[in-house]
């Protein structure tokens, strides 16, 4: 989503009518459907609400289905520390909003297919890729055949465990949280009334994000359950009985009651920060350059903010005649994300070895601070700020402005 949100950006432009522009996918697109009950979920940002909205996709993304976030309860299981984050103390219509995976793919594909200047090549894959000083020439496998596409510059978003960072050899810095993370969709016995919860525990975050329903109800969340990959293993194979039961003794019963549970998907967790975001002819974007543990919500969020810089890098070298394949041009990029990465993760890997803590010290400053939280107007709007994507200086589109 995220290549394919860059691929929007880019395509639209007046500028874009004079470029070619080859989105290579694994998987072949599928869109036509409707969201089911089992579709991932991503939270986005009050920020990549903005992004959206200036490529003119949000529209779209809202009328296919979302859900506004408009306050957040934060609690530590077993202990006094609560706090509650809300959109009336920023002024804002939601702290952010929650949508499928489906609905983003479907809205992105749909514009794609209407810019001509963008082929899509999927499915195919990647099978070299060199790198001279004038060009870069992919390998690519696509309709039962190799086929050579030479270009100005390649922009690697191929996720976590990326082909093309290890094919260049570029080194990462990784932590892995012995940890995994439950996906599901579930059901309450009561309306959400757009709250979402995260709730800490001893094995692990849990999160509740409200959701949109088929009837209107207005009565779903999605849940994400981190625990140590064993235990996690053995919740997935619960029944959906038993499983209701064990996340309403480990949540609480401040969402409602658990009624119905979807399907449950269990997904390794680990931090990743790629040492290089960019070479000459080569830039990396989303979980290709970064992943990031769920705590936060901000691993799609951080993503959709390097497409925002890389965007109005390429198209102010477009405009200047400038080469968008330099490194004098994609250092601009590495140092515009330079802040927001260092700043979200550390944020986010603090957040988990604080709040993973069983150290009676660490337990009581937690909880001390939460409460601090929810007593300080001030420090409360800076934390509501920051989860909301507002770090460092603002590229247009994060600011709601056309490139």
């Amino acid at each position: 989503m995220v290549g394919a949100s860059l691929a929007c950006a880019l395509g639209s432009l007046p500028e874009a009518e004079s470029q070619r522009i080859a989105v290579i996918e694994s998987f072949a697109f599928q869109s036509g459907q409707q969201p089911s009950f089992d579709d991932r979920t991503v939270a986005l940002a009050y920020i990549s609400r903005q992004i959206f909205s200036a490529l003119g996709l949000w529209p779209d993304i809202e009328a296919l289905g979302v859900a506004p976030i408009h306050r957040i309860h934060i609690s530590d299981r077993g202990h006094i520390g609560v706090s509650h984050l809300d959109r009336q103390s920023v002024q804002q219509d939601a702290l952010g909003y929650v949508a499928t995976s489906r609905v983003l793919g479907q809205a992105l594909h749909a514009r794609l297919q209407t810019l001509p200047n963008i082929t899509l090549l999927c499915p195919a894959t990647v099978k070299d890729a060199e790198f001279s000083y004038s060009s870069a020439t992919l390998s690519i496998e696509h309709d039962g055949g190799i086929q050579t596409i030479r270009a100005g510059l390649v922009i690697a978003a191929d996720g976590g465990d990326s082909l093309m960072r290890q094919q260049v050899g570029i080194k990462t810095l990784q932590h892995h949280y012995d940890q995994s993370a439950l996906i599901a969709n579930v059901r309450v016995d009561r309306a959400h009334g757009q709250t979402a919860y995260e709730r800490f525990t001893s094995s692990g975050p849990m999160a509740l994000l409200p959701m949109t329903d088929v009837d209107g109800g207005g009565q779903c969340f999605a849940l994400v359950w981190t625990e140590q990959p064993a235990q996690i293993e053995k919740w997935r194979a619960l029944s959906d009985e038993v499983f209701l039961a064990e996340l309403q003794l480990r949540f609480g019963s401040r969402p409602g009651r658990f009624i119905q549970v979807g399907k449950r998907d269990v997904y390794p967790l680990k931090m990743l920060h790629a040492r290089e975001h960019v070479r000459p002819r080569l830039a990396f974007i989303g979980n290709a350059a970064h992943t990031l543990h769920p705590v936060a919500g901000q691993g799609f969020n951080l993503g959709l903010r390097d497409v925002a810089v890389l965007a109005e890098v390429i198209v102010g070298a477009w405009r200047g005649q400038r080469d968008i394949g330099s490194m004098a041009v994609l250092r601009d990029y590495a140092n515009g994300r330079r802040r927001d990465h260092v700043q979200t993760l550390a944020i986010t890997d603090s957040l988990v070895r604080l709040f993973g803590s069983s150290l009676p010290p660490i337990q009581l400053a937690r909880n001390l601070g939460l409460l601090a939280l929810d007593m300080l107007p001030s420090m409360k709007k800076i934390v509501t700020r920051q989860a909301m994507g507002y770090v460092g200086r603002l590229p247009r589109l994060a600011r709601g402005l056309p490139l």
